[in-house]
């Protein structure tokens, strides 16, 4: 459940998931609407978190979440020893990444918003990166 927990977005498919249960009535009174779909625990300002803010569509924050889970477990400062890819969507070069921002080494928004106009750009959209990821496991 708390892999699935952490798809479902929004107060109102929180609360359709839980129907019919006592944990309804206390995520209607207490679950902050702009964490939903974090998994319980994780920070406001985890890279986590910071995507599903920025990503307005359900849909491609699922697919934006596989990947990055596949690529990086979610770890801005994630480096392949062999091939010197970097955080969250592992750029290749690393320095790619600069064009969203100088603070591209330390900073998830700025690794989030380069990979999502790097999905754009090369496939089309997160989910159309993420089935690219699962025919090939790599994108």
């Amino acid at each position: 459940m708390r892999e699935s927990m952490h798809r479902i977005r929004g107060r109102r498919a929180l609360v359709a998931a839980l129907a019919g249960s006592a944990a309804a009535t206390a995520a209607l009174s207490f679950a902050p609407v702009a964490t939903a779909a974090a998994p319980a625990g994780t920070p406001s300002k985890s890279p986590r978190a910071i995507a599903d803010k920025m990503i307005k569509s359900d849909a491609q924050f699922r697919c934006f979440s596989e990947i990055v889970e596949r690529e990086s477990g979610w770890d801005h400062t994630a480096q392949n020893a062999s091939s010197g890819a970097y955080g969250l969507v592992q750029a290749l070069p690393a320095t790619k990444m600069a064009t969203a921002g100088a603070d591209w080494r330390t900073n998830p928004k700025t690794q989030i918003e380069w990979g999502l106009d790097y999905m754009k750009d090369r496939y089309g959209s997160a989910c159309d990166a993420w089935s690219f990821w699962q025919a090939n496991n790599w994108y």
